[in-house]
């Protein structure tokens, strides 16, 4: 399709499927932010509750993310074969290290992606603290051991923190994009989305990494 070849049509794809990401992000932190008040289990099992709709739901984020992965690659590697000097002379200007590092910031989370659903939902690398081998006082899935006994390991934790840290580069720059693709973002405004992508980034990042931290400070237990 013609809209798919043009850049403006992928990068308008790009801040579309980001945007849907990022909406995951902060629903997402949401919800694991119920281990603070003993809800874990109890939104665990009422996410599943339907697993058609989970499903499908999972699906429609796989596409978001595939989408936005290889768009991403492509119009990076794009840009770096065009190098217009002057272009280059331009983007130099406010290029910041989270914007010249995309790509790779986006690969590293597409790789702590595929761990992390092989840790939490499909359950695979530690199958001996797995939440569907072990059940609450009320018969439903221990999520919440799962995930304390799970960063009390410090190499778990430690990829965690730092994967999040990624996430946070990713999103200062990712954010502010989005706005710029859309139109609302111009030379008057640069500096005040700026400054808001950063603070959500940070803030983002900041509600995923207090999780393993408390734990291993045994702040938050099982």
């Amino acid at each position: 399709m013609p809209f798919f070849k043009s850049t403006i049509g992928r990068k308008i794809v790009m801040a579309v499927t980001g945007f849907m990401m990022v909406l995951f992000v902060v629903g997402h932190v949401i919800g694991n932010s119920t281990i603070y008040f003993g809800l874990l289990n109890a939104y665990a099992e009422h996410l599943h509750a339907l697993p058609p709709l989970i499903w499908l739901f999972r699906f429609f984020m796989f596409l978001m993310f595939s989408f936005h992965l290889l768009f991403g690659v492509q119009l990076t590697l794009e840009n770096r074969a065009a190098k217009p000097e002057g272009y280059v002379m331009k983007k130099n200007l406010r290029a910041t290290f989270a914007s010249k590092n995309m790509i790779w910031t986006g690969l590293i989370i597409a790789a702590f992606l595929i761990y992390h659903l092989l840790h939490f939902t499909f359950q695979i690398t530690n199958p001996e603290i797995s939440s569907d081998r072990h059940l609450d006082v009320l018969g439903r899935p221990d999520v919440v051991k799962m995930v304390v006994f799970s960063f009390r390991n410090f190499f778990i934790s430690s990829l965690y923190i730092g994967s999040m840290v990624v996430l946070a580069f990713h999103l200062t720059h990712g954010i502010q994009s989005f706005f710029q693709t859309s139109g609302l973002n111009n030379d008057r405004t640069f500096p005040a989305f700026t400054k808001a992508g950063t603070l959500a980034a940070v803030i983002l990042s900041l509600g995923y990494i207090a999780i393993p931290v408390l734990i291993v400070t045994r702040i938050v237990k099982g």
